[in-house]
């Protein structure tokens, strides 16, 4: 693949153009999404941890049942 080498003046230029184009989320929209994120991963680790404890309790009790 030719590659053509760009000014880096020019490229900045064109970065900075795209960035322009970019619909930034405001504020608030950050925010509740953060939110939402951060208690989406709290109940996904809760529902991981009940999963593995019930797992483990099934284990332990079919295990016991062949001593």
């Amino acid at each position: 693949m030719a590659s053509k080498t760009t000014n880096p003046f020019t490229f900045l230029q064109q970065v900075r153009a795209e960035t322009a184009k970019v619909t930034w989320p405001s504020r608030r929209e950050t925010l509740i999404s953060t939110v939402m994120v951060l208690a989406f991963a709290a109940l996904a680790a809760l529902f991981f941890f009940a999963a593995d404890q019930v797992m483990s309790w099934a284990i332990e009790l079919i295990l016991q049942i062949g001593s």
